[in-house]
Protein backbone atom coordinates (compact mmCIF):
# COMPACT_ATOMS: atom_id res chain seq x y z
CA UNK A 1 0.00 0.00 0.00
CA UNK A 2 2.88 2.38 0.77
CA UNK A 3 4.27 1.91 -2.75
CA UNK A 4 0.86 2.79 -4.21
CA UNK A 5 0.60 5.93 -2.06
CA UNK A 6 4.11 6.98 -3.07
CA UNK A 7 3.28 6.45 -6.76
CA UNK A 8 0.02 8.39 -6.41
CA UNK A 9 1.83 11.28 -4.72
CA UNK A 10 4.49 11.33 -7.43
CA UNK A 11 1.83 11.31 -10.16
CA UNK A 12 -0.04 14.17 -8.48
CA UNK A 13 3.16 16.20 -8.06
CA UNK A 14 4.06 15.58 -11.70
CA UNK A 15 0.63 16.57 -12.98
CA UNK A 16 0.80 19.85 -11.07
CA UNK A 17 4.34 20.66 -12.20
CA UNK A 18 3.52 20.04 -15.87
CA UNK A 19 0.07 21.66 -15.97
CA UNK A 20 -0.60 24.78 -18.01
CA UNK A 21 -1.58 27.97 -16.13
CA UNK A 22 -5.18 27.46 -17.29
CA UNK A 23 -5.19 23.88 -15.99
CA UNK A 24 -3.61 24.99 -12.70
CA UNK A 25 -6.41 27.52 -12.27
CA UNK A 26 -8.96 24.80 -12.87
CA UNK A 27 -7.19 22.57 -10.34
CA UNK A 28 -7.36 25.38 -7.78
CA UNK A 29 -11.10 25.79 -8.38
CA UNK A 30 -11.56 22.05 -7.98
CA UNK A 31 -9.55 22.15 -4.75
CA UNK A 32 -11.67 25.00 -3.40
CA UNK A 33 -14.80 22.99 -4.17
CA UNK A 34 -13.38 19.86 -2.52
CA UNK A 35 -12.32 21.74 0.63
CA UNK A 36 -15.71 23.48 0.75
CA UNK A 37 -17.48 20.12 0.73
CA UNK A 38 -15.20 18.85 3.50
CA UNK A 39 -15.90 22.00 5.55
CA UNK A 40 -19.67 21.63 5.11
CA UNK A 41 -19.47 17.99 6.17
CA UNK A 42 -17.37 18.98 9.20
CA UNK A 43 -19.92 21.64 10.18
CA UNK A 44 -22.64 18.98 9.99
CA UNK A 45 -20.54 16.69 12.21
CA UNK A 46 -19.75 19.47 14.68
CA UNK A 47 -16.02 19.15 13.97
CA UNK A 48 -15.11 22.81 14.40
CA UNK A 49 -11.36 22.35 13.86
CA UNK A 50 -11.79 20.39 10.62
CA UNK A 51 -14.31 22.95 9.35
CA UNK A 52 -11.95 25.81 10.19
CA UNK A 53 -8.92 24.18 8.52
CA UNK A 54 -10.80 23.53 5.30
CA UNK A 55 -12.48 26.93 5.12
CA UNK A 56 -9.04 28.51 5.55
CA UNK A 57 -7.79 26.39 2.63
CA UNK A 58 -10.60 27.78 0.48
CA UNK A 59 -9.84 31.32 1.67
CA UNK A 60 -6.19 30.85 0.70
CA UNK A 61 -7.18 29.77 -2.80
CA UNK A 62 -9.43 32.83 -3.18
CA UNK A 63 -6.54 35.05 -2.00
CA UNK A 64 -4.33 33.41 -4.62
CA UNK A 65 -6.90 34.10 -7.34
CA UNK A 66 -7.14 37.74 -6.28
CA UNK A 67 -3.36 38.18 -6.17
CA UNK A 68 -2.93 36.94 -9.74
CA UNK A 69 -5.52 39.21 -11.35
CA UNK A 70 -4.09 41.48 -14.05
CA UNK A 71 -5.81 44.77 -13.28
CA UNK A 72 -4.95 46.26 -16.68
CA UNK A 73 -8.00 44.38 -17.99
CA UNK A 74 -11.38 45.86 -17.03
CA UNK A 75 -12.88 42.43 -16.33
CA UNK A 76 -10.29 41.88 -13.59
CA UNK A 77 -12.12 44.39 -11.38
CA UNK A 78 -15.32 42.37 -11.78
CA UNK A 79 -13.49 39.18 -10.83
CA UNK A 80 -11.92 40.96 -7.86
CA UNK A 81 -15.37 42.03 -6.65
CA UNK A 82 -16.67 38.46 -6.90
CA UNK A 83 -13.61 37.06 -5.13
CA UNK A 84 -13.93 39.71 -2.42
CA UNK A 85 -17.57 38.78 -1.86
CA UNK A 86 -16.77 35.04 -1.71
CA UNK A 87 -13.91 35.69 0.70
CA UNK A 88 -16.12 37.73 3.02
CA UNK A 89 -18.76 34.98 2.97
CA UNK A 90 -16.08 32.41 3.81
CA UNK A 91 -14.94 34.50 6.78
CA UNK A 92 -18.54 34.72 7.99
CA UNK A 93 -19.09 30.99 7.47
CA UNK A 94 -15.93 30.27 9.42
CA UNK A 95 -16.73 32.60 12.30
CA UNK A 96 -20.27 31.26 12.71
CA UNK A 97 -19.67 27.74 11.36
CA UNK A 98 -22.73 28.49 9.24
CA UNK A 99 -23.50 25.75 6.75
CA UNK A 100 -25.90 27.89 4.67
CA UNK A 101 -23.31 30.64 4.19
CA UNK A 102 -20.68 28.05 3.30
CA UNK A 103 -23.02 26.46 0.77
CA UNK A 104 -23.65 29.88 -0.79
CA UNK A 105 -19.91 30.51 -1.13
CA UNK A 106 -19.54 27.04 -2.66
CA UNK A 107 -22.19 27.79 -5.29
CA UNK A 108 -20.33 30.97 -6.31
CA UNK A 109 -17.06 29.03 -6.54
CA UNK A 110 -18.73 26.37 -8.69
CA UNK A 111 -20.09 29.07 -11.00
CA UNK A 112 -16.63 30.59 -11.35
CA UNK A 113 -15.13 27.14 -12.05
CA UNK A 114 -17.77 26.33 -14.66
CA UNK A 115 -17.18 29.69 -16.34
CA UNK A 116 -13.44 29.01 -16.36
CA UNK A 117 -13.98 25.58 -17.93
CA UNK A 118 -16.10 27.18 -20.65
CA UNK A 119 -13.41 29.80 -21.35
CA UNK A 120 -10.81 27.02 -21.62
CA UNK A 121 -13.05 25.10 -24.03
CA UNK A 122 -13.80 28.15 -26.19
CA UNK A 123 -10.09 28.95 -26.41
CA UNK A 124 -9.09 25.32 -27.00
CA UNK A 125 -6.90 25.35 -23.89
CA UNK A 126 -6.22 22.21 -21.92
Amino acid sequence: MAVYNKAAQLYQKNSIETASPAKLTLMLYDGAIKFSHIAIEAIDEGDIEKAHKNIVKVQNIIVEFRSTLDMKYPVAKDFDNVYDYIYRRLVEANMKKDKAVMEEALEHIKTMRDTWKEVMKLNHVS
